[in-house]
């Protein structure tokens, strides 16, 4: 699963704390954290709001394309 740490690493660069991000997502810190660790698959309706917060395409967050 690629997008674990992407997902992780694009908070970080931007530094933005996980309950910043889950806020943006309307989840909670805990299950955003389950998601940059892998233990919950990301909903597509969370890897849409991530691509439009980050500017970055659903293939760079998946892994598909190296090119954000």
């Amino acid at each position: 699963m690629d997008y674990i740490k992407i997902i992780r690493d694009l908070r970080e660069d931007n530094d933005i704390t996980q309950q910043e991000i889950a806020d943006y997502l309307g989840t909670s810190q805990t299950m955003y954290a389950r998601y940059e660790r892998g233990a919950n698959e990301l909903p597509i309706h969370h890897l849409i709001k991530l691509c439009e917060y980050y500017n970055v395409s659903a293939d760079y967050i998946l892994g598909i394309k190296d090119k954000k």
